[in-house]
C-alpha cells in the first residue's frame, strides 16, 4: 500500500505582516490606567461597539478581562438609562 503524499503547507505571509497580526492590543482603559469603566462615558462606549449596537469581543478591543465584563455592565446601564441604543438585527 503506497504511503499518502504529505499535504503542501500554506506557505506564511509576508514577515512583516504576521507580526504585526500576531501582537496583541493593549487593553485601552489599562493603558489610561482607568479603574472603572463609566456607563456615562458612551463615547468611550461607543468605540466598543458594533455599528449594530452590539459590543465587540476581546478578541476585536483588546480589552483586558476585567475591563470587558465592566464594559458590558457599562454599556447595559447605559441602554438603561437611554444612552445608548439596544441591539438592533
Amino acid at each position: 500500500m503506497p504511503s499518502p503524499r504529505p499535504t503542501p503547507r500554506r506557505e506564511k505571509q509576508s514577515e512583516a505582516g504576521t507580526a504585526d497580526s500576531s501582537r496583541r492590543r493593549s487593553c485601552p482603559f489599562c493603558t489610561e490606567k482607568t479603574d472603572e469603566v463609566d456607563f456615562r462615558d458612551f463615547s468611550a462606549l461607543r468605540r466598543l461597539m458594533s455599528d449594530k449596537g452590539r459590543i465587540r469581543s476581546r478578541r476585536t478591543t483588546g480589552a483586558c478581562r476585567r475591563h470587558q465584563s465592566q464594559v458590558a455592565v457599562a454599556v447595559e446601564r447605559a441602554r438603561q438609562m437611554a444612552l445608548l441604543p439596544n441591539a438592533s438585527r
